[in-house]
This record gives structure tokens, C-alpha cells and sequence, in this order.
């Protein structure tokens, strides 16, 4: 395999929509309302304090990153900073979020559709879902950006509508439909009817909903021009976090009484259902599906090129660093397989096995997110931002570990990084004694 490297299929168009899209998933769709839920209308400090935190991280990531533009991203910049078992287990964390997620988004698209076609089983439209997106990235990285494109276009769109429409009303200017003024923001128990608890909840939910911007660098490895990939798409983070995230939290709870229990169920479709747009659920529906589907055939890609960057290092079986026409095929076929897998689990032992496996990656945005920091500090010096991210890492951390509804996760989250790191241990031991081996694959 020596000489094979990945493809550079990828554009600056298809680069400048997966950082646009990164920004917009499931997560704000459906995780937000659990968010609002817990802190009010004081989401907005939940989503204005993990939004900064995003973009210390991202903007950390996006320096190491254009100077050193590789497949396995931040995987590798620990590993230059810290040595193996960094890389290790950034990397596989970062696997196995993806590719548990790529079955809890399966799970909740066949949901959807399931809805509008009850004749069709659920894990038809999931073993649909995944064979297409399977093929897809087995077809080349172009096919990825293309579809990323297509699928980007369309959230922003959505949200942009949203955030007009939402302008539109809260101005008084919709026939038939009064402006709530401040009222939902003040009334209903106050701007923080939970305290600051609240607020702490907010902000885990927010940040488990900016995962995945990271993708952005690992594709950038695979574009034309990859510094300047790197350095457009980090460099719109703040304006993305600002416009799509608080923009949208500001609509929700200035529109609707945060405890309005549709807000929970979810918080876009209650805003368009109090305005009185017809059909606003299955509208919402169908955006909240481009927006699974969207996520699934990012992590796949996500997945498959970073099991290959493990490869590359001697953390992976060889086997899955097959590459066919600049596509790692081999790695793409065990991601899907592990998301297959998952998905099973998922419905033979829903309320089991399944949720054990969403906790024991609950937390792992978080222990990547430190790495970074960590990685930048060591490779770059001191800097603020460094120090700033860490300690909020570090913050965020803490409270869950001392809130109930938190603490399975990182307790899981925290056995599954030991058990990594011992892997690490065990490994770096036994090439100390046999020798490095062959050379790694191509980055």
C-alpha cells in the first residue's frame, strides 16, 4: 500500500458547505428542546457560553490543522504532542462517537419516514438509509461532498426561513398574528425560572450539539487546496454559532412559553404550529430528516477516514487501510458495519444495550475537545484561549460528573478511555520489545 494515498476530490464549495453544515444538525433540530426545557429562556447563556468554548476549540483546531492539513486531524496532532496513546485514543473515541451516532440518526430518520409510510417497517427504511450512504462514500469523496452540499444547502435554507419568518412576527408585522414582545422571555417564571442549574443543563445539551464541526479538517485533507480549506471554514464558526444557534434559540423562546410541552417534543415545529403555518409538522419533519440524513453520510465519511489515519499509525488492523481509486473502502465497509451493528442493538435491546453504548460515548466530544486544547498548548505555547478551553472543559466535566442525569456518562465515557489507554499501554509495550514494525500508510 505504500505510495496509495486518499483522493483530493473534495472542492472549495463542497468544503465551504460541510463547515456551514457542520454547524446545523440533529442536534439543534431535536436536542434543543430538551435544553430549553431545563433552562428557559436562559438557553440563550447555555448557548452563548458553549459557543464561545466551540470556537476557542475550533479556532485552536483550524491553526493546528492549516499547518499540518492530515487525515487523522486532531488524532494526529496529539499524537505529535503527546506521543501514541493520544493519538490512540482520540482517534477512537472520536470512531466510536461517530459511528454510534450514524445509528442513533438511522434510527430516528426510519422513525420519520415510518410515520408517512406506516405499510413500510422502520428497519427497511434504516437498512435503506445506510446502504446508500454506505455506497456513496464507496464511490468516491466527491459523492460525499456533493450529497454534504446538497444537504447543507438545504438546512441553511431551513434555518435562515425560520430565523425570517421569526423577525417577521416578533416585529408585528404578520397579519393576524400579535407580536409576544418580551413576554415569553420575562414571564413564565423569569428569564431563569431554573437558577443557574438550569443554565449548567442548557449548556451540556448545547455543547453536545456543536459536535461535528471537526469534520472539516479531516475533509480538508482531502481537498484541492486543504491550508486554505481549513482556514475559510474555521473562520466562519463564530458567525455560524451566532446566526444559526443563538439566532434560532432567540426566535423559539421570544415565540413560545419555554414550558409549553411542544417545545420539548420539538422546538421549531411548536414555533411554526403558534404562528399557524400549515402543515408545520410534518414540514419541521422533513427538515429535521435532511437533517439525519445529512449527519449519517458525514459520519460514516468521518468515521471511515479516521480509522484510517489509525491504520496509518499502527493502531488499526492493516486490512481496513485498503484503498481502491483514493477511497479507503475497507474502513468505509467496517464503519457502516459497526453502524449496522449498532442499529441492531438498537432494536433488539432498545432500553439496554443500546443506551449503554450512547452513554459510553456520551462525554467523548468533551475528551477530544480537551486533547485539542491541550495539543495546541503543547505544540503552539501558551495561550489563552488554551487555558480558557480547558478550564470550561473542565467545568462542564465536573457538573455532569456531580448531576445525576449526567454522571452515567462520564463514569461510562471514563472506562472506555481507560480501557483505550491500557490498550495503548499493552501496545507501546510490545513494540518496545519487537521494534516498530513496517512503515505506516501514507497520511
Amino acid at each position: 500500500m505504500t505510495g496509495r494515498v486518499l483522493g483530493t476530490g473534495l472542492r472549495q464549495r463542497h468544503l465551504a458547505m460541510i463547515a456551514l453544515g457542520g454547524a446545523i444538525g440533529a442536534g439543534l433540530f431535536v436536542g434543543s428542546g430538551f435544553g430549553i426545557a431545563a433552562a428557559g429562556p436562559g438557553i440563550l447563556v447555555s448557548y452563548g457560553i458553549a459557543g464561545v468554548l466551540t470556537v476557542l476549540v475550533m479556532r485552536m483546531l483550524g491553526e493546528m490543522s492549516a499547518a499540518r492539513p492530515v487525515t487523522g486531524s486532531f488524532a494526529e496532532h496529539a499524537r505529535s504532542a503527546f506521543g501514541p496513546w493520544a493519538g490512540l485514543l482520540a482517534g477512537w473515541m472520536y470512531w466510536a462517537l461517530l459511528v454510534v451516532s450514524v445509528a442513533a440518526e438511522a434510527v430516528g430518520a426510519a422513525h420519520i419516514v415510518e410515520g408517512w409510510v406506516p405499510a413500510v417497517p422502520g428497519w427497511v427504511w434504516v437498512a435503506a438509509f445506510m446502504s446508500v450512504f454506505t455506497v456513496s462514500n464507496l464511490a468516491g469523496v466527491r459523492n460525499f461532498g456533493e450529497l454534504e452540499f446538497w444537504f447543507a444547502g438545504l438546512k441553511i435554507a431551513a434555518i435562515c426561513g425560520f430565523l425570517v419568518l421569526g423577525a417577521v412576527v416578533l416585529a408585528g408585522l404578520l397579519p393576524g398574528t400579535p407580536s409576544p414582545g418580551a413576554a415569553h422571555l420575562t414571564g413564565d417564571g423569569g428569564f431563569l425560572p431554573h437558577g443557574w442549574h438550569g443554565v449548567a443543563v442548557g449548556m451540556v445539551a448545547a455543547v453536545f450539539a456543536f459536535g461535528g464541526l471537526e469534520t472539516v479538517t479531516i475533509a480538508a485533507a482531502e481537498c484541492d487546496d486543504p491550508v486554505r480549506a481549513v482556514r475559510t471554514g474555521v473562520r466562519t464558526v463564530m458567525w455560524r454559532v451566532a446566526v444559526c444557534y443563538l439566532g434560532s434559540m432567540a426566535v423559539i423562546v421570544a415565540l413560545v412559553p419555554w414550558n409549553d410541552p411542544a417545545v420539548a417534543d420539538g422546538p421549531y415545529a411548536a414555533v411554526m404550529a403558534r404562528i399557524g403555518v400549515p402543515g408545520a409538522a410534518d414540514l419541521m419533519k422533513a427538515v429535521v430528516l435532511v437533517a439525519l440524513l445529512s449527519a449519517m453520510n458525514a459520519n460514516i465519511y468521518g468515521s471511515s477516514r479516521m480509522l484510517y489515519a489509525l491504520v496509518g499509525r499502527g493502531d488499526a488492523p492493516r486490512a481496513l487501510g485498503r484503498l481502491r481509486t483514493g477511497v479507503p473502502y475497507a474502513a468505509v465497509l467496517a464503519s457502516a458495519a459497526f453502524g449496522f451493528v449498532s442499529v441492531v442493538l438498537s432494536l433488539l435491546w432498545p432500553r439496554t444495550v443500546f443506551p449503554f453504548l450512547l452513554n459510553s460515548i456520551g462525554a467523548a466530544i468533551l475528551v477530544v475537545w480537551a486533547l485539542i486544547a491541550a495539543s495546541h498548548l503543547r505544540l503552539r505555547g501558551p495561550s489563552v484561549r488554551a487555558v480558557a478551553a480547558l478550564a470550561g472543559i473542565g467545568g462542564v466535566l465536573l457538573f455532569m460528573l456531580g448531576d445525576a442525569a449526567s454522571r452515567t456518562q462520564i463514569l461510562t465515557t471514563g472506562a472506555w478511555a481507560a480501557a483505550l489507554l491500557v490498550g495503548a499501554g499493552v501496545r507501546s509495550l510490545r513494540r518496545s520489545r519487537t521494534g516498530p514494525g513496517t512503515d505506516p500508510l501514507p497520511s
